[in-house]
């Protein structure tokens, strides 16, 4: 009799102990889908809608809000960039995102400038090779790009100015990699892609898995590059304005040509580990990191966005995931060393041993080839997965991306500093 009051007693203790774990799961997920109410709420209030990227972001509130807590404050909080030029570097980036113009215009861009960059001032302009060097080889930003645009007269550019534009330009390189790799059709594309400006088949650290071969370049010829169709939703910058005649369909179209934002369309990613590591100068993070050197740097001259980085780089790594520590640290680093930056304490056979070869292919593909216009393969692994964990790997990337970018101008701007 006392064994079974014992057993009835365990057992009721089993079953309070599942319950309040059941109820305790439910509050958080209750807690967790308030925080995205809360957070589209503001939205719909501020814009009017809620924009696709923080739809899928939403599987992730905890790091959904420290992204759009960072994107506000660099596109509308104080800093040392007047709005219009904060939209329009944003469009130099993205020149088909229809948000981005009509925001553009809200907050009192000059419609001319929306022709191209040609329209747009000579300092403005001068972004232009900062630009196309830190989306496609950051490795190559150099001193003398931070000097050039210091030292340009009367179009020069103060050290806050450039840190800001730097941020914005890093971000929203960023999260085209994000949009490219939560195209809504990445589920269906399991062909394999045509070479023509598409993502690669080559991995770095892959020899171990028979791709031995690294070609020389994977650049697609100018003529080959396929961009997307310009349809209604990129007329909205219009939006109260009613076109009656041709030259008004004209115009329209000028606003919407992404060719009038490209100035070298033969500029595209080249692979780094081909060429000469001491020419380039491998970013080694022990000699230069974010927790010791970008975070002070960046804070320093452009006050709080220092932190408001760092909270979006912890985030992203410490959200509740099926993915091991092991696999998110290994995808960090191997978009790092895809992008010229190594870890001396970081054993990289890692990489081969918790990436798979197709999953390595997705990766480089989304964090270095997010301008091509096909949907990245979507590696055959993750048919298992839930959509939020995909999502996270897709975060991984954007973030891992943006940190690698902001090293190399951080450390140029250093190094034009000390020189």
């Amino acid at each position: 009799m006392v064994w079974m009051l014992k057993s009835n007693l365990i057992l009721s203790q089993d079953v309070l102990g599942y319950k309040l774990k059941l109820l305790l799961r439910e509050v958080i997920v209750n807690g967790e889908k308030e925080r995205v109410s809360l957070l589209f709420m503001k939205a719909l209030v501020s814009r009017g809608s809620v924009d696709a990227v923080s739809q899928q972001m939403a599987s992730h509130p905890q790091y959904l809000e420290s992204f759009l807590r960072t994107q506000h404050y660099i596109l509308h909080m104080d800093g040392p960039l007047p709005l219009p030029y904060r939209h329009y570097i944003a469009i130099m980036v993205c020149n088909l995102a229809s948000y981005a113009k009509n925001t553009f215009l809200r907050v009192g861009g000059d419609p001319l400038w929306l022709q191209g960059l040609e329209a747009a001032p000579p300092r403005l302009r001068l972004l232009d090779h900062i630009n196309k060097v830190l989306a496609h080889q950051p490795w190559l930003a150099a001193c003398s790009h931070i000097q050039t645009l210091l030292k340009a007269g009367e179009q020069c550019w103060s050290l806050a100015e450039l840190v800001q534009a730097v941020v914005i330009l890093a971000h929203c390189h960023s999260l085209c990699s994000f949009v490219f790799g939560c195209d809504t059709d990445s589920d269906l594309a399991h062909l394999a892609k045509s070479p023509n400006g598409t993502p690669p088949t080559f991995c770095p650290l892959d020899a171990a898995n028979g791709n031995a071969n690294v070609p020389q370049s994977l650049k697609a010829p100018s003529e080959h590059i396929t961009r997307r169709r310009v349809n209604d939703s990129d007329f909205t910058v219009l939006k109260g304005r009613k076109p009656s005649d041709l030259e008004d369909e004209e115009e329209m179209l000028c606003f919407a040509d992404p060719s009038h934002f490209i100035t070298d369309p033969d500029f595209c990613h080249q692979e780094f580990a081909r060429r000469d590591e001491d020419h380039l100068q491998v970013l080694r993070v022990q000699d230069y990191s974010w927790e010791v050197h970008g975070f002070s740097l960046i804070n320093r001259l452009y006050s709080d966005i220092g932190h408001l980085l760092d909270d979006r780089f912890r985030s992203v790594t410490s959200l509740p995931s099926l993915h091991s520590s092991d696999l998110k640290r290994a995808i960090w680093n191997y978009i790092h060393y895809v992008l010229g930056i190594r870890y001396d304490d970081y054993d990289y056979g890692e990489v081969n041993q918790l990436l798979e070869r197709d999953l390595k292919l997705y990766i480089k593909a989304v964090a270095c080839f997010p301008d091509v216009t096909k949907t990245p393969v979507c590696p055959l692994s993750w048919t298992l997965l839930k959509a939020s964990e995909r999502i996270h790997v897709n975060l991984l990337i954007m973030e891992a991306r943006l940190q690698a970018e902001l090293l190399y101008a951080l450390r140029a701007i250093t190094r034009y500093m000390i020189a």
